[in-house]
């Protein structure tokens, strides 16, 4: 069961970055960017946001006790 939940949460957490990643990567295009450009803000993107989903999950458990 909580590996289950595990690999779900896993989940939803590469499609929500996946999602900011596009959107990203639409208005960079939208603006004029250039596709590699384009194709570099998507990336930033999508490390930010796994990164910020890492960090909170670490800081997670002091807030527990």
């Amino acid at each position: 069961m909580n590996v289950a939940v595990l690999l779900l949460a896993i989940a939803l957490v590469i499609v929500v970055a996946a999602l900011a990643a596009l959107g990203a990567g639409k208005l960079a295009r939208m603006d004029g960017a250039s596709y590699p450009t384009a194709l570099t803000r998507a990336a930033v993107t999508f490390a930010a946001v796994i990164t910020l989903v890492c960090t909170a999950a670490g800081a997670l458990p002091a807030f527990l006790d």
